[in-house]
């Protein structure tokens, strides 16, 4: 099952979002055994619970049938291969990807139910999902020991509740997207760098950890159902130029229906080194 690439190109970052019920369960069964690797079909025999099992074979799908989309490389074809911290990239095919660039970057984010794949040509891409409703009874604070000190003192300032849970998973997204984008997952201490959010969606503010510059990424907030939360990380171009428009899919890609368009936000600012973030904290103590 080839198709042809639906738009884009070099200026545009594709995401295409699909929950688990996008596939239903004979024919995500049906494409993992015709689509899938070796490799992805040990992963799935693995599972215990036949909920994460389909989890992973809808996403997995999902991933194939973009990359075909994007390549016009058949989805059994596609060769993907992995680093050693278990980033996957795809092989380019002889001759170049169809529509320019030399190399396509691609990410899957996966949580309770979601699926969602981001692809960009030329740039580093990283992405990630979750659901705000997954807190249970141990809440977030978990999540939030792990960040950064101006980030922890912004949430302590907002009240318990729907709001404060928000905010912190709209952090943690983020730092997952950067970290995915750089190919080091949780490697990378989450504490290491921050973010300073607006209010409602969007980032005003980012300070990277050590090695890296805040001027080459964007970031993009995406709300694509009630209580989900999409967050992506892009790099700029070798030109230092940002990605133009954003091309959001929703559902499984059979055919060719047309994206919805979304601007990437205004650019953010580089936040203050961590030493002078902490004076600040302690000033306002």
């Amino acid at each position: 099952m080839t198709g042809e690439r639906p738009g884009g190109g070099r200026d545009t970052v594709g995401i295409w979002f699909c929950p688990n019920e996008g596939l239903d369960e004979a024919t995500s069964a049906l494409l993992a055994r015709n689509w899938l690797d070796e490799h992805e079909r040990e992963i799935a025999g693995r599972f215990l619970f036949e909920r994460d099992r389909r989890q992973y074979l809808v996403a997995h799908s999902l991933v194939r049938r973009v990359l075909s989309l994007e390549t016009g490389i058949p989805e059994a074809d596609a060769t993907i291969w992995r680093s050693s911290r278990g980033r996957p990239f795809l092989q380019s095919p002889p001759g170049g990807l169809p529509g320019g660039g030399r190399d396509l970057d691609f990410n899957l984010s996966h949580a309770h139910g979601f699926n969602v794949v981001a692809v960009a040509r030329d740039r580093r891409v990283g992405i990630d999902i979750e659901r705000v409703d997954r807190g249970g009874e141990r809440g977030f604070e978990w999540i939030v020991e792990s960040f950064a000190p101006e980030e922890r003192s912004y949430l302590a300032a907002i009240a318990e509740g729907a709001r404060r849970d928000r905010a912190t998973l709209r952090l943690w997204t983020l730092k997952e997207a950067y970290a995915k984008a750089r190919g080091l997952g949780l490697g990378l201490p989450f504490d290491s760098f921050a973010f300073e959010l607006d209010e409602e969606q969007g980032v005003l503010g980012f300070r990277p950890p050590a090695g890296d510059s805040a001027d080459r990424w964007c970031f993009a907030e995406l709300a694509p159902r009630p209580q989900v939360l999409v967050s992506l990380c892009v790099e700029r171009g070798a030109d230092g130029s940002a990605p133009r428009r954003l091309e959001v899919h929703d559902g499984f890609p059979w055919g060719r229906a047309a994206p919805r368009e979304v601007s990437l936000p205004a650019p953010h600012r580089e936040l203050r080194p961590l030493a002078d973030a902490l004076s600040a904290i302690e000033e306002h103590a």
